[in-house]
């Protein structure tokens, strides 16, 4: 079947702008102004894009599984206990669902590149948010319960996940509302390639996930006596982190593939890695904050606070609605000068 259908065709980095050149990856590129149509057919061929929308995309459908097994199992509407475990499996399926859609349309345009990444910034941001919210309610240890950071530990994770997602964009773009001529809105996608701005998303990401480990790396690594919550779980924490590490430095790095450039373009690159290596330890995560759930149950909700709706929905929608709010701010200025350079026309 798709051999009657005309595939896109493949391009070396010399025949793609600045703004699509990926460091170290020399061929297998989509062309710079694909319809959604081929965006969506380019899925089918290898291209340097492919591996890395599907390690996405097909997770996505067994987090959403698990989501509805958990919310029909456990009757999860009835339960506050359980509230933050489906605030977590949201996340996880929106993280990669944006991802691969980020991956899957970014060869649209440049505007549309920029667009598509705010959206996946937005998803990893909300991401370490639902992470924070099971960590405040299943993970911390025993002695750090309704202590002050205990207590403020959520309200400033709504605010990393806020500046997860502006830093992320900024990076990008710059400010916004400070380019409205076109040919300046045209020279800021190549920031994108520029150490400050990949240092800049670094942190973005490295700080939210830092923060909201930190009961984790506590309980596990430092620890002693009465209080620690010691128990099977804290294994699965540590593969899970040892993958997180792994996955920030293959993001950081670019390695293998600029040890040897062009050779790993279409499979093998560090992007590909990153992506197997993030759902892996998202894999593990999941398991362990369930297992926490269930094992320490009957303990928290003898010695918490109870699970509320503003620590727990509120606190993702009014993120949700803070994220989208970033992505807009950041996303008019590429459409005002156009929209600027039509009135002139006139």
């Amino acid at each position: 079947m798709l051999s009657l259908i005309k595939l896109p065709p493949v391009l070396s980095i010399k025949d793609v702008p600045k703004v699509f050149q990926e460091d170290s990856i020399m061929s297998g590129y989509r062309p710079p102004r694909s319809s959604a149509t081929d965006c969506v057919l380019s899925l089918f061929q290898m291209t340097n894009e492919t591996l890395n929308i599907w390690t996405h995309f097909l997770p996505t459908w067994y987090f959403l599984w698990k989501l509805l097994s958990m919310v029909f199992m456990y009757s999860a509407w009835q339960d506050s206990y359980m509230w933050p475990l489906v605030v977590y499996l949201i996340s996880i399926c929106l993280y990669p669902l944006a991802s691969s859609c980020a991956h899957t349309f970014s060869s649209m345009s440049a505007r549309a590149r920029h667009i598509c990444f705010f959206w996946d910034y937005g998803g990893l941001s909300f991401y370490s948010l639902g992470s924070a919210i099971t960590y405040s309610f299943y993970v911390f240890p025993d002695k750090w319960i309704n202590s002050s950071f205990h207590q403020y530990f959520i309200p400033i994770a709504v605010c990393n996940s806020i500046l997860c997602t502006s830093l992320a964009c900024y990076s990008r773009v710059g400010l916004p509302f400070l380019q409205y001529n076109f040919d300046s809105v045209k020279r800021f996608p190549g920031r994108q390639s520029s150490r400050l701005s990949k240092a800049l998303r670094v942190v973005a990401f490295a700080y939210p996930y830092l923060f909201d480990n930190i009961p984790l790396f506590y309980r596990v690594f430092l620890c002693t006596g009465d209080g620690c919550t010691h128990n099977d779980t804290n294994l699965l924490h540590m593969y899970q982190i040892a993958l997180a590490f792994l996955t920030g430095f293959l993001f950081a790095t670019h390695l293998p593939e600029r040890l040897a450039p062009g050779s790993f373009d279409y499979i093998g690159h560090s992007h590909q890695i990153f992506h197997v290596c993030a759902i892996l330890g998202t894999h593990l995560q999941m398991q362990a904050v369930e297992q926490d759930m269930l094992v320490r149950r009957s303990w928290l909700l003898e010695h918490a606070l109870p699970v509320s709706f503003g620590s727990s929905a509120g606190a993702t929608i009014l993120c949700l609605l803070s994220n989208v709010s970033i992505i807009f701010i950041f996303s008019l200025p590429l459409f005002l000068p156009a929209a600027s350079k039509k009135k002139a026309a006139k």
